[in-house]
Formats: C-alpha cells, structure tokens, sequence
C-alpha cells in the first residue's frame, strides 16, 4: 500500500475513533479522550493527539443532539428534508406556494417536536434530568443545524461541543440559490418602458406580496411555536404531576394493605394472647386445688403418722410390760 492509501486509512481510523468518543456517555468522555490522545502520541502521531486533546467536553444539550444523530438519523433526516422543501416551495412560482411553505413549516415543527421527545428519552435513560431549558437548547440547536443547504455545509454532526443558535427566519431565505434572483433581472432588463410603465403597479404588488406573506408566516410560525413550547412544558409538568401521583397513590395503597395485614396479625395475637390467659387462669385455678388438696392430705397423713408412732410407744411399752411379768414368773417357778 502507497503513502497515500496508508495516509487515508490512519484519517479512517481517526475518525472512527473520534465519532466513538462522541458516542460514550458524557461522563467517560474526558477520560476516553484523554486515552485516545495519548495513544497517539505514543504511536508517533504528535499532531493528531493534539487534535484529539483539543476536543471540548460537549454540553448536555449538545450531547443529546450528538446522540440522535447517533442513534436516530432517520428522525433527523425527516428534519432536514423538511427545510428543504421549505426551500423549494418558496422559489416554486405555482399558486400553491404559500399553502406549501406553511405546510412544509408545519411538518418541521411536528419533526422537531418528535426529536425533542426522543431527546427526552435518551437524557432520562442516561440518568440526566431533561429540564424545560435543556430541551428548549437542543431544540434551537437542531433548528441552527437543519438551516444550512446541506448538514455537510453546517457542524459536523454527531460532533457538536456547544450550543447552536438558529438564523433567522430571513436567514433560511438567504441560503437560497441566487440563480431565480439573476434570471428576473435578466427579464426585467428585456421589458420595455411603455410595457415597464403598465405593468409597474402589477410588479409592485408581486414584488411587496410575497414579502408580505412571508412575514406573515413568520410570525405565524413564531407564535405557533411559542405555544407549541408552552403546551409541551405543560404537558411535561401534567405527566410528571400525573407520575408523582400515580407513586404516591401506589406507596398509600402498598401501606394501606400493609396496615391492614399487622392490624389482622395483631388481632391474631391478641386474641391467641387472651386465650392463654383464660388456659393459664384455668391452669392456676386447678394447680391451686390440687396444692390445697395435697396439703389436706399432708395434714391427715402427719395426724395418721402421729397416731403411728404413739401406738408403736405403746406397743413397746405392753411388750417391755409384759416381758417383765414373763421373767417374774419364770423366776418364782424355778
């Protein structure tokens, strides 16, 4: 392989590796960065880690536009193809020219509030908090990004650093091709004066009245994207109400059955703790007859046992008695 084609295949290489920083969470960028430059100043490549130590963290909302071109182009081709359209409905010279810029302003605002949503998504899936003013930033964003002729012409996508601002609405006229300009004044400088004197009221009125209708569908564009704005913020704080709610409504009901299920338990309880009572009261009331019957039984066997020992004093008493008449007698025999 020649120089070139190995030149060519290192830029390759190059790319891939910096749109594969863009890609990381926000967080690991720096420090991917920050690798990915010291590689290259290892393998020899002085100039390219220093492109690559330059690359500024991008910010949240830049990030959020980085990844839908990453992770939905089509969604933000459908953005891009509705400028262009717009475009060429206002160089169209057919009667229906206004209905399609409306039209195609229309189909822009549906495009861009579709993104914002998906950026909504990606943010809260990253662990970011997709606040009003951070979806308000990469909307604008993507409208500065959808004004240029082609996105070749603009930022490079998928690797924004910053927060864009949108041209004007004058401005996305401008990038028009000025060949429709040129050939009208071809025209005009072809009429002559008798023909420029009668038509020059009638030429007055189509020059001053697309002006006027593209003013118009500016500030209509204008207003309707402010209360496109307003409504989706509305709509988020309805929908985070109605989240908040619907968790709250679930933590009250899991302790409502949880509550219910220790006030049966403690019933239960109470209920086998009063019944040992009423056992261990009958328990004591038959131990306490018991105890008063074996102390009455104590008592008439030390009485029996008394009686016992006095009969057996006795008993000796007759035998000792009559031993001795016994020994008398034997003696007066003898």
């Amino acid at each position: 392989m020649n120089e070139e084609g190995i030149g060519s295949e290192t830029k390759g290489k190059l790319d891939d590796d910096v749109d594969a920083l863009f890609k990381l969470p926000l967080s690991e960028f720096i420090g991917a960065r920050n690798d990915l430059a010291a590689r290259l100043k290892a393998a020899g490549r002085a100039d390219d880690a220093n492109l690559v130590k330059a690359l500024a963290k991008p910010s949240i909302s830049a990030w959020a536009v980085n990844q839908l071109h990453w992770r939905h182009r089509e969604a933000l081709d459908r953005l891009f193809v509705t400028v262009q359209r717009f475009r060429q409905a206002q160089t169209s010279h057919t009667g229906g020219r206004i209905v399609d810029m409306r039209g195609s302003l229309d189909t822009r605002s549906e495009a861009l509030s579709h993104l914002s949503n998906l950026a909504t998504v990606l943010l809260r899936d990253a662990g970011h908090n997709p606040t009003p003013d951070t979806i308000h930033r990469i909307t604008t964003t993507l409208e500065a990004v959808s004004a240029y002729a082609t996105p070749s012409d603009g930022p490079t996508p998928g690797r924004l650093t910053q927060d864009l601002d949108p041209p004007g609405f004058e401005s996305l006229a401008s990038l028009i091709s000025g060949t429709v300009t040129t050939k009208r004044n071809n025209e005009l400088t072809m009429v002559t004066p008798s023909q420029k004197s009668r038509s020059a009221a009638a030429k007055m009125r189509q020059t001053t009245s697309p002006a006027g209708d593209v003013q118009r569908v500016r500030q209509a564009e204008e207003t309707r994207r402010a209360r496109i704005a307003a409504a989706k913020l509305t709509l988020q704080e309805a929908k985070r109400s109605l989240t908040e709610a619907t968790s709250s409504a679930q933590r009250l009901e899991t302790a409502q059955k949880k509550a219910y299920a220790d006030a049966k338990e403690a019933d239960a309880a109470a209920r086998h703790a009063e019944k040992q009572v009423r056992e261990a009261e009958e328990r004591f009331k038959k131990a306490s007859a018991s105890s008063q019957d074996a102390a009455q039984r104590a008592q008439r066997i030390a009485a029996e046992a008394e009686e016992a020992a006095q009969a057996v004093e006795d008993a000796k008493h007759a035998i000792e008695k009559a031993s001795k008449a016994f020994d008398s007698l034997f003696e007066k025999s003898v």
